[in-house]
């Protein structure tokens, strides 16, 4: 049962900071960390990742650089860079608040 990106949206940028936080990598190591820990109900499209990662570079939240894969074949890396690590801090601290409001709204849950 996949869902598509629909569940992600507005969220998957914070997700690959949240990633590269834990070391460099390419753009398919990244998709497959997304969709191994989304356990069959997340589906996201390499077209949705690619675009966020250019949408990132521009705003100088991620650096890239070009190293070698299996087999000689080149695979462009990303990298966090510090204000990537500012931006994933408050966009936590943002998910923080809205996990606890959403809890309360559909659960019940008052989190004081």
């Amino acid at each position: 049962m996949a869902h598509s990106g629909d569940l992600l949206r507005g969220h998957t940028e914070t997700i690959i900071l949240r990633i590269l936080k834990d070391g460099d990598s390419y753009g398919y190591e990244i998709a497959k960390k997304i969709m191994d820990a989304g356990e069959g109900i997340i589906d996201v499209k390499d077209a949705t990742i690619y675009t966020a990662f250019r949408r990132m570079e521009e705003e100088g939240l991620l650096a890239t650089y070009w190293g070698d894969g299996v087999g000689g074949a080149r695979r462009r890396y990303y990298s966090i860079t510090e204000r990537g690590r500012a931006n994933y801090d408050e966009r936590l601290k943002e998910w923080i608040k809205v996990d606890q409001i959403l809890n309360n709204l559909i659960k019940g849950e008052q989190n004081d």
